[in-house]
């Protein structure tokens, strides 16, 4: 039986720390701090691996700002490295009064040695890219949203409200051209503020276009379509969920992609006391994000039964099976949320339990599960 020594890596921008285990000794040793590039790791390993004899090496660091380099780097060189989602390390109390490179190091190694964690998978390089621009996306909409707020503040202090319908529209756009300051300080800064708003309106505006650009991307193609199928998924939320999720396949079932997703209710029992909390609100912020507007979309579509033409135009060429599961996910999901809101609960916590829902019959249509 060939020995293996686990490798803990403590990945910073600057330094690695690295430390080895072997768990047949219970022995701690090799610990080291070196400069963060490959090279460094892979000798380090080979010197380690020779030491013992030609051993195996498992290395593995935790998921965080260093992204996947490292980790596809070492695998194309031939060595076994696993990145450990932070979530799933035990963590003592002398851990968290006591927190060095070095002992993370070698927590890390304990941490491979016994399994005790859960591996991050990692996506393609091509579907890290498009994640990036999801991502991306999303930051611009912040920045976005808060120019057109503070453009609105400034004309409110100013005097100047419009109360002629919704504001960034044709007829809003006309009636900022007729805002004129006596002060040339004040129009500075109206300029200043427009043009701001403009510009992030306009970078949206494109990355939304490079969005239903990718959408015809051959990895995702397939499940962007049969996603769209939903009412209250369009090209932009059908592609962060392909981008952010990657493989669907590695859920062995849609609770469990429900609660990936942190929309599942959570459980505190002690004694005798045993309630439900709220959702738990772990994993993709984004990814829940996206399945509780999708939610609300939903609610708001297809009052009578009555299918739009967009939605008919998006399911134009789809199997009949997977449009028949689309059907019946918005139609319970609308239900669910009306049947909620009449019983006197929240919007917003309805919108959660849809979200749910949603998550359950996006992971069935992408995995095949849609009898």
């Amino acid at each position: 039986m060939e020995s293996i020594i686990y490798v803990g890596m403590d990945v910073h921008k600057d330094t690695y720390s690295l430390c080895s285990f072997d768990a047949k000794r219970s022995l701690l040793f090799s610990q080291t701090q070196m400069k963060s590039t490959t090279g460094n790791v892979v000798r380090y390993l080979k010197k380690v691996s020779e030491m013992n004899g030609g051993a195996l090496t498992v290395c593995g660091y935790e998921a965080g700002p260093t992204g996947f380099k490292l980790c596809r780097e070492l695998q194309k060189q031939g060595f076994a490295c696993v990145i450990i989602a932070p979530s799933s390390i035990a963590r003592t109390a002398k851990d968290k009064a006591v927190k060095t490179d070095k002992s993370d190091a070698q927590m890390l190694a304990k941490t491979l040695a016994f399994h005790s964690y859960k591996e991050v998978v990692l996506p393609s390089e091509n579907i890290e890219a498009i994640k990036e621009i999801v991502r991306l996306r999303n930051s611009v909409l912040k920045v976005c949203k808060r120019a057109k707020q503070n453009l609105l503040s400034f004309l409110l202090v100013h005097g100047f409200s419009y109360s002629d319908g919704k504001h960034w529209t044709v007829k809003f756009s006309s009636w900022l051209k007729t805002i004129h300051f006596e002060s040339e300080y004040l129009t500075y800064c109206f300029e200043e503020h427009l043009s701001e708003a403009t510009r992030q309106i306009q970078r949206l505006f494109l990355l939304d276009k490079k969005l239903k650009e990718l959408e015809d991307d051959k990895e995702i193609r397939d499940g962007v379509k049969k996603l769209k199928c939903i009412c209250g998924i369009d090209t932009i939320a059908a592609v962060g969920l392909v981008a952010e999720v990657g493989d669907f396949d590695r859920f062995r079932a849609a609770k469990d992609f429900a609660s990936y997703t942190g929309l599942c209710p959570g459980r505190h029992s002690s004694g005798l006391t045993d309630r439900g909390t709220g959702i738990t609100k772990q994993g993709n912020i984004y990814l829940r994000t996206l399945l509780i507007e999708a939610a609300k979309s939903i609610k708001r579509s297809a009052p009578h039964g009555h299918k739009s033409k967009r939605i008919l135009s998006r399911q134009e060429g789809a199997p009949s099976g997977v449009i028949n599961y689309a059907d019946k996910a918005g139609a319970r999901i609308r239900m669910k949320m009306h049947h909620l809101e009449r019983r006197g609960l929240h919007c917003n916590k309805a919108a959660a339990a849809g979200a749910r829902e949603l998550a359950c019959f996006a992971w069935g249509m992408m995995t095949g599960h849609i009898a």
